[in-house]
């Protein structure tokens, strides 16, 4: 597979369109996300006894949600790939809303569990959003798309948590109830407003062999100049999902923060990402290749989880946070490198293939970041130990460095640069 196979370039004037719907689209998905991330471990935490069970029913929570996922993202990576990329989304909004609302209702810890399996399952969203937005541009394109992307992801991480975190003071379970109803209207806005991106002649047919999620993930690291960026993909996707499902538990445990506080730092990184990833993406990417960014950007995360770890006081969090630039530009110039390995016809297969990876890494992320927690959770929160997640965060980035350094290392310049953005 090669870029060479790309047909002809869509209208700009249609990809500009394009671009906007997909934004307003994964906005709407993005905050209605967010708005339960505060909320959602002390939910939980409702139905356990002590600190020990609170960190081991989130875990069988998220666990669950990442097992489903792992086999439902290549299934409907390719069946994006098949009947195109928005009926595949409308599946997904329609996971949400049912997540939500069941997660909002729960008498048991069962009911949740089940609920987050099902959710994974249907779930696909990101991948699938990926795809489109590699569906209506040229591959020269993608990097500067990506970054727009990823400052839609940020602007909903700006307005979820913060509403989340305001709205679980008033009540646990209200956010859930909002976040549904935004699932509910993204579904309409999907299927009245939101444009088909895939053309009926890039279709190909749906074969089980290849959603397979194994299968899919050996393809994957097939792909010429691809490689050993899968081990800096999952072993860096691992460090943020431990990262994002010890958040809460550790900020609570170590600076008595509630639904409020831990809202208004997951605000902080979005705004972060939203400056980042909206508008000092181009600028980056004209100073730096994409294989350099993906390195200094590394760099950065492993310095950043080991300041976390370390931090004495609540205020410290926000540091690295406003610091960590390079860190949140590396995702979107991985994620530009892999894309553009792969052709148009099979860009939702790849980018099903990478969300499997993460979801992978998502099964993994809750036994390892909560199973850490609950390590420590007898450890006063004065003790470096507690920290012991966003160390184990710092030597994954650090690991993920050196496969990066590797393959880079190898690779003739021409493999390990993205080409700059258009205009720039």
């Amino acid at each position: 597979m090669s870029v060479s196979e790309t047909p002809a370039p869509v209208p700009k004037t249609e990809r500009q369109a394009g671009m906007l719907f997909i934004m307003i689209a994964v906005l709407i998905d993005m905050i209605s996300i967010g708005l339960i991330i505060p909320v959602l471990p002390p939910l939980v935490g409702t139905f356990a006894r002590t600190p020990a069970e609170h960190n081991l029913a989130y875990l069988a929570v998220a666990f669950a949600f990442g097992i489903a996922n792992f086999f439902g993202s290549p299934i409907l990576g390719s069946l994006s790939d098949r009947y195109g990329r928005r009926p595949v989304m409308l599946i997904g909004f329609c996971g949400l809303a049912l997540s939500f609302f069941v997660t909002a209702t729960a008498t048991a810890l069962w009911m949740l569990v089940a609920v987050r399996l099902v959710s994974g399952a249907m779930q696909a969203n990101a991948a699938v959003a990926n795809a489109y937005v590699a569906d209506i541009s040229a591959p020269e394109e993608r990097a500067k798309r990506f970054g727009m992307l990823g400052a839609a992801f940020g602007m909903g991480f700006i307005l979820g948590p913060a509403m989340g975190g305001i709205l679980g003071d008033i009540n646990l379970h209200l956010p859930f109830f909002v976040a549904g109803t935004l699932a509910l209207v993204n579904w309409l806005y999907g299927f009245f407003v939101l444009p088909e991106s895939l053309k009926p002649e890039l279709r190909r047919p749906f074969e089980w062999r290849k959603a397979n999620p194994v299968s899919a993930l050996s393809r994957l690291g097939q792909l010429k100049g691809v490689g050993g960026l899968v081990f800096v993909l999952g072993l860096s996707g691992l460090a943020q999902l431990i990262l994002h499902s010890s958040w809460v538990l550790y900020t609570t445990h170590k600076f008595g923060w509630g639904p409020k506080a831990n809202g208004l730092s997951l605000f902080a990184v979005g705004v972060m990402s939203v400056i980042v990833q909206g508008f000092l993406m181009p600028r980056l990417l004209k100073a730096f290749p994409a294989h350099k960014l993906v390195m200094w950007g590394l760099a950065s995360s492993v310095l950043t989880n080991t300041f976390w770890g370390w931090a004495t006081e609540g205020w410290m969090m926000f540091v690295p946070i406003v610091v960590n630039v390079l860190g949140f530009a590396a995702g979107t110039a991985l994620q530009s490198l892999i894309s553009n390995a792969a052709d148009a016809r099979t860009q939702g297969e790849t980018m099903g293939a990478v969300s499997s990876l993460n979801s992978v890494m998502a099964v993994l992320a809750p036994v390892i970041g909560p199973g850490l927690m609950y390590l420590v959770s007898d450890v006063p929160p004065t003790d470096w130990l507690a920290g012991a997640p966003f160390y184990f965060c710092a030597a994954l980035q650090a690991l993920s460095l050196f496969f990066a350094w590797r393959h880079f290392a190898r690779a003739t310049p021409s493999a390990s640069a993205a080409p700059a953005p258009a205009g720039h």
